[in-house]
């Protein structure tokens, strides 16, 4: 299963195919945010190797994110990039994942019906305060296709800020869909279409 999603270019930069030095400041920024974020979570104090450490993961991301195949997708905030980072992957509902979903805690249990055109009706979860006050504000997007949970995740680094961006977290996770695979009669390509 493939992704694709419609993200406003004058509001997100898009990691997934930024290979090289096209949109580096953004992943560094990005990576460098989720580490601090990380680290603020389990109580750790920033070292001297991470701003290295953010370059490394930086370079090798979009790789890692290219061998997913279309199966992850991540975007950066163009006017900050530190300030919040979308990130949708598919991922194959095993038993395995639906129990792990069944048994998430209480706290995701405040979910509301979220409408898309494309992936129909599915799940959002706001948490702009959550339990640790170390923990980054997200929000989460989730949709159950029956073979695949498609879920949009996004992380701010600002409590402050995080309800600003909502809005456009919303634009972006109606614009997801699923890109079907279509043989081309007898030919061996394969024609990759969006759902109709």
């Amino acid at each position: 299963m493939r992704l694709i999603a419609d993200a406003d270019p004058q509001l997100w930069i898009p990691v997934t195919d930024s290979l090289g030095f096209k949109g580096r400041r953004h992943r560094k920024a990005a990576i460098r945010m989720l580490l601090g974020q990380a680290n603020s979570a389990l109580g750790a104090v920033e070292r001297p190797g991470s701003k290295f450490g953010a370059w490394v993961m930086s370079q090798a991301a979009p790789l890692l994110m290219k061998r997913a195949d279309g199966r992850v997708l991540v975007w950066t905030w163009k006017a900050d990039p530190e300030l919040v980072v979308a990130m949708v992957t598919a991922q194959a509902l095993t038993p395995d994942v639906r129990i792990a979903r069944a048994s998430m805690p209480m706290d995701y249990d405040d979910t509301e019906s979220f409408q898309s055109r494309w992936l129909g009706r599915g799940e959002k979860l706001v948490v702009p305060m959550p339990a640790s006050p170390s923990s980054p504000p997200f929000a989460s997007y989730t949709w159950d296709t029956g073979t695949h949970l498609v879920t949009l995740t996004a992380i701010c680094g600002e409590h402050e800020r995080f309800g600003t961006l909502i809005g456009a977290l919303d634009e972006l996770a109606r614009s997801i869909r699923i890109a079907d695979d279509l043989t081309g009669g007898e030919s061996p390509e394969v024609l990759r279409l969006p759902p109709a």
